[in-house]
């Protein structure tokens, strides 16, 4: 055939393709592959894929075979894309939206089925706007079934990268090849304590006295942790940590005591702030913030019902931010 091709004139481009056609890709393949380059490890990417370790390199090798590259370059911190793996990867995260949305669009020819939207939020958004999200979903998404997941930001995140939510609005995201972020709004941290003397509920503190106090805060993982640890570093002043505590709760449970105070947002203590059994007092010199994004996967096709999720989550933002009231600047 290729000397037949050739004694035809025929272009070669044409001979190239003929060479060519025997080159086989699927789905799996470039998910297994996409999922490898945004963990940045093998073994933590067969976990996420919930496959076995010798499966997935297998997978992997078959690929760098097929396409005759290396598509990987293998570390002792684990993998990065080689120039080809990155154009491999971009092309994927295209194909498997492409892919994703095709299956929504045809599912969609049902009619009686509702889009299905699990949405991850953190305590602190839940605690401020309570039941009032369920409440204006079931004006603003009639079409969509609305799930909420509930958990600190960084959970968010590793939740989002394992497609087990389909959107996040979390604080302090970093940047990451696997996600599309969306900035929208920032807030103020406030210093929560026991109603003490001296101390005006509605005036503010410096941070320089906030680092004298004991403080209760979370684990190192925890992004409003990593803030209070930065500033005091940017002061060169040292952060008096008494306790790590695994959840909020149990952090509004020390502080209520009065042996130690904590940095937190507002709306993680406004119940028990507006009950006048805590006191939140805004920052000074220097304010400390967070920004709140709306995060999505990269390879995440468009819901059918988009644009009427995203006024939705918008609104939600704008009541969010009306009832932090000065604490919270919207971008």
């Amino acid at each position: 055939m290729r000397r037949a091709a050739s004694k035809l004139g025929l272009p070669l481009q044409w001979r190239r393709w003929e060479k060519e056609e025997g080159i086989s890709i699927n789905i799996r393949q470039l998910r297994y592959f996409s999922k490898t380059v945004e963990v940045g490890n093998i073994t933590k990417a067969a976990e996420q894929l919930n496959v076995a370790q010798p499966a997935l390199g297998l997978q992997i090798r078959q690929l760098e075979n097929e396409l005759g590259v290396p598509l990987l370059v293998r570390h002792s911190r684990g993998i990065t894309p080689t120039r080809s793996g990155q154009v491999l990867y971009e092309r994927a995260c295209e194909i498997l939206r492409i892919v994703e949305n095709t299956k929504n669009e045809i599912m969609g020819f049902a009619g009686s089925e509702k889009e299905s939207l699990i949405l991850g939020i953190t305590p602190g958004i839940t605690n401020v706007m309570g039941s009032k999200i369920f409440v204006d979903a079931r004006d603003a998404l009639p079409n969509v079934h609305l799930s909420i997941v509930e958990e600190m930001s960084y959970i968010l995140i590793e939740a989002l990268e394992r497609d087990e939510i389909d959107l996040a609005i979390a604080y302090e995201v970093a940047d990451r090849p696997a996600l599309l972020r969306s900035p929208l709004l920032e807030e103020e941290l406030v210093f929560v304590t026991a109603p003490r003397d001296g101390l005006e509920p509605d005036g503010t503190i410096e941070m320089t006295d906030v680092l004298e106090y004991e403080l209760v805060l979370a684990g190192e993982r925890d992004p409003v942790r990593q803030l209070v640890v930065a500033a005091a570093e940017r002061m060169a002043l040292p952060l008096k940590i008494s306790f790590e505590a695994t959840s909020v709760s149990m952090m509004k449970s020390l502080v209520m005591k009065g042996n130690v105070a904590s940095v937190m947002p507002r709306g993680s203590a406004g119940s028990e702030i507006e009950r006048g059994l805590l006191a939140g007092i805004r920052i000074v010199n220097p304010v400390v913030t967070r920004t709140l994004y709306l995060v999505r996967s990269s390879r995440r096709a468009p819901f059918q019902a988009e644009a009427e999720i995203s006024d939705f989550l918008f609104s939600m933002v704008d009541s969010f931010a009306e009832r932090m009231g000065v604490l919270a600047h919207k971008f």
